[in-house]
């Protein structure tokens, strides 16, 4: 892979991060002023609290995204972004265009799928 195009999927993952990051301050910054004192019942309070568990719970997977974007990031660092880890093989362009964090190249993602969903 060429340094015009690691510099790209470099700064692709970058505005992700940043994108996260501000998101996450910004969930942080509304649900600190949440208050159950505001709400006048019980069906009102079980709905802000489901709704907070949603919130919380999408941040738990953007946390696992963010961790995935610094481990491309690393990989970009080292030499390795792009090369699948299981097989070896250079991963095609417009995976890494579609999903820059991947680290398996389409038919390796296909084979653990298919064993995944013969596990149940």
């Amino acid at each position: 892979m060429n340094q015009k195009d690691l510099k790209r999927y470099k700064k692709m993952l970058e505005d992700s991060k940043t994108s996260l990051l501000e998101s996450a301050k910004k969930t942080l910054v509304e649900e600190s002023n949440f208050d159950t004192d505001d709400l006048p019942d019980e069906i009102d309070l079980a709905s802000s609290e489901y709704a907070q568990s949603m919130v919380f719970r999408l941040r738990d997977r953007e946390k696992f995204l963010l961790q995935k974007i610094e481990k491309a990031l690393a990989r970009i660092e080292d030499g390795t972004f792009g090369i699948c880890e299981r097989c070896e093989e250079d991963i095609s362009p417009k995976r890494l265009e579609a999903r820059p964090v991947t680290t398996l190249c389409i038919r390796c993602k296909e084979e653990q799928e298919k064993k995944e969903k013969s596990y149940g």
